[in-house]
């Protein structure tokens, strides 16, 4: 049991204690035809933990997939998700570029 919660960590958890929020965010680059198989699959991947973590913390718990495919593709989805994440876009147009320079650097 222990080892499968290992396999199902993510790439960055913010909460919220006074909003009782917890947003699980899980990062990935793939094939640009696979954008949202992979956005269901890092949905489906979190499924146990979250309800994990709403019974541990009682919060509200949402896994907030950024997929962007290899040349730059992104689902109708994207915007939707990237809005839930806290802070300010610089332009939403160039969204998946100041994903990418968040999540790897430079770029």
């Amino acid at each position: 049991m222990h080892g499968e919660k290992l396999k199902k960590k993510t790439d960055i958890i913010i909460g919220d204690n006074e909003k009782g929020t917890c947003m699980l965010i899980d990062v990935a680059i793939s094939g640009d035809r696979n954008v949202i198989k992979k956005e269901a699959e890092k949905i489906l991947k979190h499924k146990d933990l979250t309800t994990e973590i709403q019974r541990m913390w009682t919060v509200q718990t949402k896994v907030i997939p950024v997929i962007i495919g290899a040349t730059g593709t992104i689902s109708k989805s994207f915007r939707k998700y990237m809005i839930n994440i806290p802070g300010k876009s610089r332009n939403s147009r160039k969204q998946p570029y100041w994903a990418l320079h968040t999540y790897f650097g430079k770029y």
